[in-house]
């Protein structure tokens, strides 16, 4: 089933959903999917809805400019975007030195259990390049030197344009990006870490958390922005932990809650169910 997909914010008001909705229905568009939010902090409507584009009387090509006029004509004003199932999001994985989240990705895109395509992996070492290689992905080695940092972001920035990537998974990049790198994919670079922060930041957090008894160790993916480990969160898991558990149980449990974590926010991103409102999330 071939369908479209409408992602619209917008100030809230009475009657948005049946204004939109019945414009699809009137030209013959059948709505198989559709939720909405309405944030009454910020007084903001969100929807994301799915109808069928096989009989519907616009044709794609034209539906930008349709629904440009009908927003006008309704005085609308949104944000919106339209996207099409069968059209798969280009990502490119950023990579250090650490494999398990990037071979969770990749063997999920082979399985088709995510709807993306990897247009590249890029690595500030060349540890994984064999990976990438087994894949037959694009692996492209650029290193950063500290006092090289700008220089390195930039060359990863013509890289990323240069193989038509949509948006970034940071797979355990072991690298902090800059403003100035962030803002040319705003909301659109996904990060995974262990969900110690603050409490057990730098190195060695899963021997000190082990050496305090913890409980519960987990992960959480979330948006990158200009302050470090503090974007909008999409996605987050946990574990239970036991005192029977040694300091491998830990980190072995939470490679394995990463991975799921970050398959999790990347598969909602590639469906275009992450609206950001504010510094959190609104998944639909």
């Amino acid at each position: 089933m071939k369908t479209a997909i409408l992602k619209i914010e917008c100030a809230d008001r009475p009657g948005l959903i049946a204004e939109i909705t019945n414009f699809v229905f009137q030209n013959r568009g059948n709505i198989v999917n559709l939720d909405q939010h309405t944030d009454k902090k910020f007084e903001k409507f969100f929807m994301r809805f799915e109808w069928e584009i096989e009989n519907f009387l616009i044709e794609k090509k034209n539906l930008k400019t349709e629904f440009t006029k009908f927003f006008q004509q309704k005085k609308i004003a949104a944000q919106w975007e339209i996207f099409f199932s069968w059209k798969k999001m280009k990502a490119a994985i950023f990579v250090s030195k650490t494999e398990h989240c990037l071979f969770d990705l990749l063997l999920r895109v082979q399985k088709n259990e995510l709807p993306i395509e990897i247009a590249g992996i890029l690595s500030n070492h060349k540890i994984l390049q064999k990976v990438a290689e087994n894949f037959g992905i694009k692996f492209f080695y650029v290193p950063v030197p500290p006092a090289e940092k700008k220089l390195a972001e930039k060359a990863q920035l013509e890289i990323l344009q240069k193989i038509g990537a949509d948006f970034v998974i940071l797979a355990r990049y072991m690298q902090i990006l800059s403003a100035d790198f962030v803002k040319n994919f705003r909301n659109k670079i996904i990060n995974i870490h262990h969900s110690f922060l603050p409490a057990f930041k730098g190195a060695n957090p899963y021997r000190r958390a082990y050496d305090r008894g913890v409980k519960i160790i987990g992960a959480t993916a979330h948006f990158v922005t200009k302050d470090l480990d503090c974007g909008p969160i999409i996605s987050q898991n946990i574990a239970k932990i036991s005192h029977r558990e040694n300091v491998e149980d830990l980190i072995a449990r939470g490679c394995d809650t990463e991975r799921t974590t970050l398959s999790a926010a990347v598969k909602l991103f590639a469906h275009h169910r992450i609206f950001v409102c504010g510094g959190r999330t609104i998944v639909l």
